[in-house]
């Protein structure tokens, strides 16, 4: 990093460390190539950062993102507005489809679960509040990726093992006064019950969903 983009370099070349674990665990000289510093810069501030818990080892060596970052990704995402107001929202969704029900929002190339709600039957996905994506794979990344608008006769978007083997997910965007897209909500389960067609039986429920929150949005409860 040549230059600081808060005017306090050593947070912001904490920031990167942990940004770039955000992609996947990485061995000392693969934390070097993803930050472009030194690897005694890298490793003393991965250091640092695993005396806080917000780095760990993992059982190959790699530094990977830490517990602490779990737990705080949870009260971060609870403290959120738009997911305190999408919350009954996500309860009837959840109720009518008896699938887990997520809602993201996109964070640079990558999506954040803000609020995550487990489908009530014992083979589920589970994707817990404060999970980072990436915006390539998944119905709600395609959402959420820049560009993508829906269109009158459609406003969902479904997917079939594109991020994980087994599952299939559907997600509508959900929209500001403006029509900017701020965020995604969605379905998600096994293939073997919402079958490789998800779309048109869970895509009403979804759509509903989003315009409740929309809806709330709006009514700024």
């Amino acid at each position: 990093m040549e230059h600081s983009v808060s005017g306090v370099g050593v947070v912001d070349k904490a920031a990167a460390v942990l940004d770039a674990l955000a992609h996947g665990p990485a061995s000392l000289g693969v934390l070097v190539e993803r930050t472009g510093m030194s690897r005694a810069t890298a490793h003393r501030l991965a250091s640092a950062l695993a005396v806080h818990g917000l780095v760990r080892r993992d059982d190959d060596g790699r530094f990977a993102l830490g517990t602490a970052l779990v737990a705080l990704g949870r009260t971060a995402a609870e403290q959120f507005p738009l997911a305190r107001v999408a919350e009954p929202a996500l309860a009837a969704l959840r109720a009518e489809t008896g699938e887990s029900v997520q809602l993201y929002v996109a964070e640079g190339d990558r999506r954040v679960c803000v609020a995550s709600l487990e489908s009530p039957h014992g083979l589920r996905t589970i994707v817990p509040t404060g999970a980072v994506l990436p915006l390539d794979r998944g119905s709600a990344g395609r959402v959420l990726t820049p560009g993508w608008r829906p269109t009158a006769q459609r406003r969902w978007v479904a997917s079939v093992e594109e991020r994980e083997p087994g599952v299939a997910s559907v997600s509508a965007p959900v929209c500001d006064a403006a029509g900017d897209v701020v965020a995604a909500v969605g379905i998600s389960g096994p293939v073997g019950r919402t079958t490789r067609r998800p779309g048109p039986r869970f895509g009403p429920a979804v759509v509903a969903a989003s315009s409740a929150i929309e809806e709330a949005l709006a009514a700024g409860r």
